[in-house]
C-alpha cells in the first residue's frame, strides 16, 4: 500500500508537468472506485487552472482556481495499488488507468488502479471541513509531531506501540513499513504496551520516525510490488529495509534471525535481542 513517503514522492514527480496548466479535459474510464468517482468531476475540473499541490496524511490535494469562482480541490488516494503518473496526449491507456486529467500543454495525469481501492473527490471551501481529514492528526516531520505528543497520548494505554503509532489520530502517515523500520531503529519492541514506554525511549522513537520517514523519501518511497512514482520510477528505500520483510534473515545489528509476529492483524518483524 501506498503510504507517506509514496504520495510525497508522486507529488513532486508530478508537480512540474501540471502545476499552472490549465486543466482541459477529463477522461473517466471506471468510476467504480472504492467511492464512485463523481459524475460532474469534468465539469468540476475542466476550465480550472492547477495550483500548487498538497499533501495531508496520504491524501493527494491539488488546488483548482479559475477567476471568479469558488476554489475547489481535487483529493485523490491512492488507495492500496494506485498510482498517478505523468502520460502524454496519444498514449494509450493501460488495463487499469481509470481516469485521465488532461492539461493544456498535452500532459496526462493518469490514475492506474488494479485493485480500485483508491479514490478522487473535488472539496469545496475549507479543508478542514472535511470528515476525511478533520481528525487527522500532526503530520510526522511538521514540529507538531513531538516525544511530548507521543508519551502524553500514550498513558493509559494497553495498545501494543506498533499499532498505537500507526493511528491517524495521533499522527498520520506512518503505516507498517515505516512503522516496523521506526520502531527497530528505536530499538523499542513492537509488542510493549504504549503506555508503558518511558519519555526517553519517545524521544528516539520520534526521531527514528522522522529518520526513516526523509530516508524514504529522499529514495523516492518503496517498491515492494505495485508502486511507481508520478514519472514511472520505481522507489528505492526498499534496499535500505532492515527489518520490514526480512522475517528469518539475520539482524543487521546483532545476527539474530529476525522473527515474524501479528499485531493488529497485520504482520510484524523484529528483532527480540535489539528491540526490547
Amino acid at each position: 500500500m501506498p503510504e507517506l513517503p509514496e504520495v510525497e514522492t508522486t507529488r513532486r514527480g508530478i508537480a512540474p508537468h501540471i502545476v499552472g496548466q490549465e486543466i482541459t479535459e477529463v477522461v473517466v474510464r471506471e468510476r467504480r472506485l472504492r467511492t464512485p468517482v463523481p459524475d460532474d468531476l469534468a465539469d468540476s475540473l475542466v476550465g480550472r487552472r492547477v495550483g500548487e499541490l498538497g499533501r495531508r496524511a496520504k491524501y493527494l490535494l491539488i488546488p483548482l482556481q479559475s477567476p471568479g469562482h469558488d476554489e475547489r480541490t481535487l483529493l485523490w488516494h491512492l488507495g492500496m495499488s494506485g498510482s498517478l503518473r505523468i502520460a502524454r496526449v496519444g498514449d494509450l491507456p493501460k488495463k487499469h488507468d481509470h481516469v485521465d486529467v488532461i492539461v493544456e500543454d498535452g500532459s496526462v495525469l493518469r490514475y492506474h488502479d488494479p485493485r480500485r481501492f483508491g479514490f478522487v473527490d473535488w472539496l469545496q471551501g475549507d479543508l478542514h471541513s472535511d470528515t476525511r481529514l478533520r481528525r487527522l492528526g500532526p503530520e510526522p516531520l511538521s514540529p507538531d509531531f513531538t516525544a511530548e505528543r507521543l508519551y502524553s497520548m500514550s498513558r493509559g494505554r494497553r495498545l501494543a506501540v506498533k499499532p498505537f503509532l500507526m493511528d491517524n489520530a495521533v499522527v498520520v502517515g506512518v503505516g507498517n513499513i515505516y512503522a516496523t523500520e521506526a520502531l527497530y531503529l528505536a530499538g523499542i519492541d513492537p509488542r510493549r504496551s504504549a503506555g508503558r514506554i518511558s519519555r526517553e525511549r519517545y524521544v528516539r522513537l520520534a526521531e527514528a520516525v522522522r529518520e526513516v520517514l526523509a530516508a524514504a523519501i529522499t529514495q523516492g518511497g518503496t517498491t515492494l510490488r505495485d508502486f511507481v512514482s508520478g514519472t514511472g520510477e520505481p522507489g528505492y528505500f526498499a534496499q535500505r529495509l532492515n527489518v520490514y520483510g526480512r522475517a528469518g534473515q539475520a539482524c543487521r545489528r546483532c545476527g539474530d534471525e529476525l522473527r515474524l509476529i501479528t499485531l493488529g492483524q497485520r504482520a510484524s518483524v523484529y528483532c527480540a535481542h535489539c528491540q526490547t
